[in-house]
């Protein structure tokens, strides 16, 4: 998966902060779509890698809660972990115990489950 991921981070459009990011998410049946980020001049309007792939995969009919694990790299020294946007999308998109991969291009990776990341959550089941 590092590979894949370290081939991806060169397709990101980071000209402002430059501080490319890639990931990968998987589903259940090992369909895998991947994203990075795009930044743009007017900087709300960029999307980060995490939820371009979590979005892209909409696109070719995947179910929501049916994505299993994501796998994250970014260009730097040190574990980067998704924003709290991402992890918005993340909770309501993936299933809720899902793993999430972060690496580093050295090789070492860390793996976390999406609720440590966000244990109280607000979730879709909220609104009901």
């Amino acid at each position: 998966m590092l590979t894949e991921l370290q081939k991806l981070l060169k397709k990101t459009y980071t000209p402002y902060s430059k501080f490319p990011v890639a990931a990968i998410i998987k589903d259940k049946l090992g369909n895998t779509w991947q994203g990075v980020n795009v930044e743009n001049a007017a900087y709300p309007s960029g999307l980060c890698a995490e939820r371009n792939a979590l979005f892209s995969s909409i696109t070719y009919g995947f179910v929501p809660g049916e994505i299993k694990e994501i796998h994250i790299l970014a260009n730097t020294e040190e574990f980067i972990k998704p924003c709290g946007s991402c992890l918005q999308v993340m909770i309501e998109l993936m299933d809720y115990n899902a793993e999430v991969y972060l690496y580093l291009n050295n090789g070492n990776v860390q793996k976390r489950r999406l609720t440590d990341f966000l244990p109280l959550a607000f979730r879709k089941e909220f609104l009901d």
